[in-house]
């Protein structure tokens, strides 16, 4: 057995103690913010697209599901521990859409001006102009796959209220629509370290790096 896929005495969880990892995702926010919070580990990341590693559909029914085939795709493909999040929008009220479809409401260009309109006139023909009928929140599923098929999976979440217009150019995907809970500006608004503390991504990876980042 590797050292990667030692198991500390007291921990359920397998430790991650490669210095290498794999991205496993082609959108380049999502890889600005990984590894932003993967600098303080000494851990040279690297992206899928980097290593000219195909995205694999996404047929999961959830975002766990979606970031485990992810995970693993990456992994196997890599011969490397592979890191995979799959995240979304979700606005109660519509039933928790755009949810582990809000990459595909943007459509082959990634626009998300036009995810975010779509979001907004679905709210609108519901008539939600109050907080509690625009309550939404951020969603992340994050797996770290191993090339065994070993994995360990984390889910992250940031609940907030979906406004109009939108706000802010920093972020990228729905965050100019999206205020969180106690704060009153957009992630848009926000700069990169003041929202990386409170997003559904820093969630699930602070229960990650609690879970696998532990032995020596």
């Amino acid at each position: 057995m590797s050292q990667a896929a030692q198991k500390s005495p007291d921990s359920p969880h397998r430790i991650f103690t490669e210095k290498t990892l794999i991205v496993a995702s082609h959108n380049q926010g999502k890889i600005r913010e990984i590894n932003e919070l993967l600098k303080p580990f000494g851990i040279v990341a690297k992206s899928a697209s980097e290593l000219n590693l195909d995205e694999p559909e996404e047929t999961g029914d959830t975002f766990v599901e979606n970031a485990e085939l992810k995970a693993l795709a990456a992994a196997k493909a890599s011969g490397l521990p592979a890191l995979a999040d799959d995240s979304g929008y979700s606005v109660k009220i519509l039933n928790g859409d755009p949810g582990i479809y809000s990459a595909r409401w943007a459509g082959d260009h990634k626009d998300f001006a036009l995810a975010m309109q779509m979001v907004e006139c679905k709210l609108q023909d519901k008539d939600a102009q109050e907080d509690d009928e625009r309550a939404a929140a951020f969603i992340c599923a994050l797996t770290l796959a191993w090339p065994d098929g070993h994995m360990e999976t984390f889910e992250g979440r940031v609940d907030g209220t979906s406004i109009w217009p939108p706000k802010g150019n920093n972020g990228f995907g729905y965050d100019p629509i999206f205020i969180a809970n106690g704060y009153d500006r957009t992630f848009a608004e926000m700069e990169c370290g003041e929202k990386q503390k409170i997003s559904h991504r820093a969630d699930a990876f602070k229960q990650l790096v609690d879970a696998c980042f532990k032995a020596s």
